[in-house]
């Protein structure tokens, strides 16, 4: 039975348990592969999402490995003291050393773009993220799930991915950004905002775009459902792919 109200392949067939982002996150650390580190990095779309919105800033690292999964990170090492996050460059590439009780505020995760439902891999993603999620939590940070997209030439993805995530969400109680879902929501409404590289599987900028939006609501639910941020996109593109964003949004996490 499908219980989200998206049509088509963006439904989800199990609801999210946790739908409070919880306090506005004023440090982050996204953990992944090369879905993350593409154009720059999602976490440069999302701080400049921050900025438009006036928002307090979010000092952020991003922790990379191309072509990995959760198996591949050791996401205890991360929150070592005196290491990852310890400072920053500002704006006149002046370094400032953070002084913070904890090194992040919420860890952003996600698996290799297939290991969810692949035969072999599939197994390992719940115990994995199970995993990490406690040691998130045991160095004072909130874990994030961030549900990845379908290749482009196998949209039925979706709903597995969708499916796999939303279900480790709601084991560990840790918020998912469901990210895949909108990529399927504007494949559907705007086939002519082209979100994938000539891979099939990597963001282009309009991609990455979609994916930050959707993060950024996710986590920052009170913000207003449009930005003055474009990325660089058409104006008309950018305030498309913001609607698909926070309408999938707001259906994700819709109240039962």
């Amino acid at each position: 039975m499908l219980l989200l109200a998206l049509a088509g392949p963006a439904a989800a067939q199990t609801r999210p348990a946790t739908v409070d982002p919880g306090p506005a996150p004023a440090s982050a650390i996204w953990i992944g592969n090369s879905f993350f580190y593409f154009n720059n990095g999602i976490n440069a779309m999302f701080g400049q999402l921050v900025q438009a919105a006036r928002l307090r800033p979010v000092r952020q690292s991003l922790v990379t490995i191309s072509g990995s999964g959760f198996d591949w990170h050791d996401v205890a090492s991360y929150f070592r003291p005196n290491a990852i996050g310890r400072y920053s460059f500002d704006a006149q590439n002046v370094i400032r050393f953070n002084n913070s009780d904890r090194l992040f505020d919420v860890a952003i995760l996600m698996d290799c773009s297939q290991c969810p439902l692949h035969p072999v891999m599939g197994p390992v993603f719940p115990e994995v993220g199970r995993r990490h999620a406690e040691t998130v939590r045991a160095a004072g940070a909130r874990p994030v799930f961030f549900m990845s997209w379908a290749y482009r030439d196998e949209p039925e993805m979706t709903r597995g991915l969708a499916d796999a995530y939303t279900r480790l969400g709601n084991e560990t109680g840790a918020l998912v950004i469901p990210a895949g879902l909108a990529f399927a929501a504007a494949r559907e409404q705007r086939p002519d905002i082209e979100l994938y590289m000539a891979d099939l599987r990597h963001p282009t900028p309009a991609g990455t775009y979609l994916a930050a939006l959707v993060s950024f609501w996710s986590l920052f639910r009170d913000a207003p459902r449009s930005t003055g941020y474009t990325a660089g996109l058409p104006a008309e593109h950018a305030a498309a792919l913001q609607r698909i964003a926070a309408e999938t949004v707001s259906g994700y996490f819709a109240p039962r």
